[in-house]
């Protein structure tokens, strides 16, 4: 790659090595059916097994409450939906936050058209709920479900989720919280009911996500049953590929901590060195309760597409808005939701090994950059 800074780890992380040593392994011994009862077969059961051992220790859950999707998508639409149907009696009021990963945001779409309710709870400046406002939400008495993320995708502002697990209780509703952006990262917050998180965001490989239910809480699937995965999850298992996410997640877990401080103070150094050097800027999210790799700014008179094409030229793979709506030219629901600057948007989200030298080349870079593309549009 040579030059080129990988920077959009929130989008995805790249393969950790263990993972891939681990899928390559597996690939030849556990491609066999783990349903069926020969000797190749057993060893593919005993592979996935073990596997979802460490998932669910990794991710503070029993292993019987750990199911693998094909994705982070697919545990939201089953999490949210199969927990919807299975609580059809007590209600169809949806609860979310106005930030959530769109996978939630079309799951709730769904929910209303199949005619549920759902009410969307806003976020303040910093992209981050108020527990009396969820409270006040949850406390309705026909609400089946709750849905709140650890921490953004776009801007790593993270929600107050142990407050919002409280409330929920208090009021026997089940909380689903979404753990991608986190999960390998920082520990699990207490209190949910079931858990989604996606392997490739944590350097497993891609088409492996994780959907956790706790036990006793009333979840039937929306699709045609399937005996596997607990009949949460249809189709045969992605075995090796759940083997390589399990190694990703037991090493990212191991590193977790000093690589969350490491990460964290070259990120603290974006956040603070951006506005001193680029005019007209806006870096946005909390600058403390954040995820620790995260960070987003938001540049006045530049258009964002110009300066990612821009970065990438010179050797940075970043992102700009929400990578589930890049292709679209409507801002990201999340930086409406906060109501900031959508201008000229660029996320940083550092992988395990970003360098400090590779921030102090972006940060030397990015001041010319957009000089340049404000100069281009004819702004001064």
């Amino acid at each position: 790659m040579g030059l080129v800074a990988y920077f959009d780890a929130a989008s995805t992380e790249p393969l950790h090595p263990q993972a891939r040593e681990a899928l390559l392994a597996a690939i030849d011994v556990g491609w066999a059916d783990p349903a069926r009862l020969y000797n190749q077969a057993r060893r593919a059961h005993l592979l996935l097994e073990q596997a979802r051992t460490e998932v669910a220790e990794a991710l503070g859950a029993r292993p019987d409450e750990v199911s693998f999707t094909s994705s982070g998508t697919q545990a939201v639409h089953l999490g949210v939906l199969g927990t919807l149907q299975g609580r059809r009696r007590v209600g169809r009021h949806l609860v979310t936050s106005a930030v959530e990963h769109s996978s939630v945001l079309h799951a709730a779409a769904l929910h209303e058209r199949d005619g549920g309710t759902a009410e969307t709870v806003g976020v303040d400046l910093l992209g981050r709920v108020d527990p009396a406002v969820f409270t006040e939400a949850v406390a309705r008495p026909d609400t089946a479900l709750a849905c709140l993320q650890t921490a953004n995708h776009e801007v790593g502002t993270l929600q107050p989720v142990a407050e919002v697990a409280a409330a929920c209780r208090r009021n026997g509703v089940p909380l689903l919280v979404d753990a991608a952006q986190t999960a390998g990262r920082m520990p699990v917050p207490a209190g949910w009911s079931v858990l989604t998180a996606s392997a490739h965001k944590w350097g497993g490989p891609p088409g492996v996500g994780v959907l956790a239910v706790r036990k006793g809480t009333r979840f039937r699937s929306y699709l045609p049953e399937d005996e596997r995965e607990r009949k949460r999850v249809p189709g045969f298992e992605n075995v090796p590929g759940i083997v390589a996410a399990a190694a990703a997640l037991r090493a990212m877990t191991a590193e977790a901590a000093q690589e969350r401080s490491r990460l964290s103070a070259l990120v603290d150094k974006i956040r603070q060195t951006v506005p001193k050097v680029v005019p007209d800027v806006e870096v946005i999210g909390d600058p403390v309760e954040r995820a620790p790799h995260i960070v987003t700014f938001s540049c006045l008179y530049v258009d964002g597409e110009a300066l990612l094409t821009e970065l990438d030229k010179a050797g940075f793979a970043v992102s700009s808005g929400s990578s589930c709506t890049a292709s679209t030219l409507r801002p990201s629901h999340v930086l409406e939701a906060m109501g900031v600057l959508t201008h000229g948007n660029v996320r940083v989200s550092l992988p395990r090994g970003a360098s400090a030298a590779e921030v102090d080349r972006f940060l030397a870079v990015l001041p010319e950059l957009v000089r340049r593309i404000r100069q281009d549009a004819g702004v001064t």
